[in-house]
């Protein structure tokens, strides 16, 4: 069986990295379709080339001269080409990309080129066949993913190919444009593909050992998830874990593919494997912890609320009128307390209060702002009695007032709610209690 490998963009940032990667993909024969990003930063200084792509597209629309950035794009290819010693010329690749500059061909085309000419010096460097991905990759007028057309045509472009280099982050719409995913789509592509092929696995290289249980801008030096499933893997998303674009999941789920998160730094380790579900114990109660900050909270008060018909309805009625999205709402007899990004409430809360009123007439409505939101997952909760009272016990111990809580009846995962400025000290404490301790 076939395995489809993507690498990141900070996994092709430079030749030697390339090298890198052409040494994983030729030492295993399985290791067939390859999905590459555009060149990453090479350091913290460095400039992505998607980034100094959209750069030289917006002075194009404008009419100002791009040929500085130009310049740095097509120098930062040639070092490429020039350190795996390839013959290849982009010269006129980079031709037509200034002409369609000039054309104004929109800044998706522009962001996609990143991806296109390293697509061009992997197929060369490992002598696999080049598919561009907008021949394979297909979306609608509105710029959603053609799911069946997409799949029908990988599978029989792909057919007959023994080894493949296919692009990733774009593809083409209905009349020929170029359109692409959302930032770090590249992962979409090479799910797309290994759903195509029927992969055995879908490798997904980058510059971290696997999803790691915490933050390590917060926790130093957290440990890694070994194994994931789906589930978890889209709770952690959600509240903020981004090694892995969260859409590249839905193609490989449906095929029960896993998907391993590798380091192209490390190969050795063996990573982070997602699957759809698993018999093996998890290393600890949890699998992961993550959070984000920037969160309000309504709470709307009113004697024998329980009794009334349609009552949370109504609530919720006027945020849907108002265009605010709800994070979570817990709610007890006489309560209920709806949680929302406070950036998008700010400027609408008068008259989410006054529909409110008019609504259900409240007793009284209370708001809270700067608060923050961590979910603790993991599979291993459901088998564990207490984990609710460690949890508290952690942050009680750690003197952090918890705000809400909220747990789903998969018993998958706990969300909490603290105030912004205790946020770092939770995670700390949840991350100690469960790994460090293990209680």
């Amino acid at each position: 069986m076939p395995k489809v490998v993507k690498f990141g963009g900070s996994s092709l940032a430079s030749a030697a990295q390339f090298q890198k990667a052409g040494e994983i993909i030729r030492s295993e024969k399985s290791r067939k379709y390859v999905i590459p990003s555009a060149p990453g930063k090479r350091n913290s200084r460095d400039t992505k080339i998607t980034d100094m792509l959209y750069l030289c597209h917006d002075k194009a629309e404008k009419g100002l001269d791009y040929s500085e950035e130009w310049k740095f794009i097509t120098s930062r290819y040639q070092e490429i080409i020039d350190g795996l010693s390839l013959t290849l010329s982009l010269e006129k690749e980079f031709e037509q990309i200034r002409e369609q500059f000039e054309q104004k061909a929109g800044r998706q085309y522009a962001a996609s080129r990143g991806e296109y000419l390293n697509g061009l010096i992997m197929a060369a460097y490992l002598e696999f066949e080049f598919v561009d991905a907008a021949d394979v990759i297909f979306f609608d007028k509105d710029g959603r993913l053609n799911t069946e057309k997409t799949n029908s045509m990988l599978q029989q472009r792909l057919e007959n190919t023994g080894c493949a280099v296919i692009p990733g982050f774009y593809g083409s719409d209905p009349d020929g444009n170029v359109t692409t995913f959302s930032r770090g789509g590249s992962d979409i592509t090479g799910s797309l593909v290994a759903k195509a092929v029927h992969a055995d696995l879908y490798e997904n290289w980058t510059d971290v050992s696997g999803f790691l249980v915490a933050d390590p801008r917060i926790v130093k030096d957290p440990a890694v998830i070994e194994t994931i499933t789906y589930r978890e893997l889209r709770e952690l998303s959600y509240m903020g874990a981004t090694v892995l674009h969260e859409d590249a999941i839905f193609p490989v789920r449906k095929e029960g593919i896993p998907i391993n998160i590798r380091n192209t730094n490390r190969p050795e380790d063996p990573g982070t494997l997602i699957v759809e579900d698993t018999c093996r114990h998890p290393r600890f109660t949890i699998t992961g912890i993550a959070g984000k900050k920037g969160f309000a909270s309504v709470t709307i008060d009113k004697a024998m609320m329980n009794t009334e018909v349609g009552f949370c309805r109504k609530v919720l009625q006027v945020f849907e009128e108002n265009n605010v999205c709800i994070e979570h709402m817990p709610s007890g007899i006489d309560t209920m307390t709806v949680f929302v990004h406070q950036d998008e409430f700010e400027s609408k809360e008068q008259k989410v209060l006054a529909g409110i009123h008019r609504a259900v007439s409240p007793d009284f409505i209370e708001l809270e702002s700067d608060l923050a939101l961590i979910a603790v997952v993991g599979r291993g909760m459901r088998q564990t009695r207490g984990t609710s009272g460690r949890i508290f016990a952690a942050l009680s111990h750690a003197n952090v007032n918890v705000k809400m809580i909220d747990q789903g009846s998969s018993e998958l995962n706990i969300i909490i709610g603290v105030r912004c400025h205790d946020f770092e000290q939770a995670i700390t404490a949840i991350y100690d209690i469960f790994v460090n301790t293990q209680l």
